[in-house]
């Protein structure tokens, strides 16, 4: 499965079951910066497709009253499923940064243009570094899963940007070196 709105979904349901259109609000209130719906009834096509591979299930009961709205609960295989999902994210992750420094390296004859590119990456990572919330552990919240996940994501985006800082750095050293080498 490569959708990551069903993968969104997913980890919503295993969050806590619930029926279509409460997990459509979910998803925009929990994703709202970082991926989107294209319209409500996508979340009914997502949970056809997660249905279909037994990673969500109806509840049984929840289809009552006039307007029958059923419930949806992970499976076993859903949560296993999902659990090795997040864990492949490290290793995508790690295959995008590996591509770009490779791409980057066909700039070896012409190091200041490569100097050019890393000085902006640096620039983009300091606009992002600027950019990111403080999460902070207040006394009493309404959502401790909520805001611990905002905790989670700060520090994860303030130590990823700082080592993608710190590989600029370095990697305007090597390209100096390659520069001034041609100079010569």
């Amino acid at each position: 499965m490569r959708s990551l709105v069903n993968w969104a979904l997913l980890g919503l349901v295993i969050d806590r079951p619930s029926y279509a259109y409460e997990l459509a609000r979910r998803f925009e209130r929990e994703y709202r910066d970082a991926l989107s719906l294209s319209s409500v009834s996508h979340v009914y096509t997502a949970l056809g497709t997660l249905k279909s591979r037994a990673l969500v299930e109806e509840v049984a009961g929840s289809r009552t009253g006039r307007q029958p709205k059923p419930h949806y609960r992970a499976t076993a295989k859903g949560l296993e499923q999902y659990r090795e999902w997040l864990v492949d994210q490290i290793r995508e992750d790690r295959q995008r940064q590996r591509l770009f420094v490779l791409q980057l390296g066909a700039l070896m004859r012409n190091p200041r243009e490569a100097l050019e590119i890393v000085a902006r990456y640096e620039q983009s990572c300091l606009l992002l570094a600027s950019q990111l919330p403080v999460a902070r552990r207040d006394g009493i919240q309404r959502d401790a899963g909520a805001a611990l996940a905002a905790r989670l994501l700060a520090e994860e985006s303030r130590l990823a940007i700082g080592a993608k800082l710190a590989w600029a750095q370095y990697a305007k050293r090597e390209f100096r070196v390659l520069a001034d080498n041609d100079e010569r």
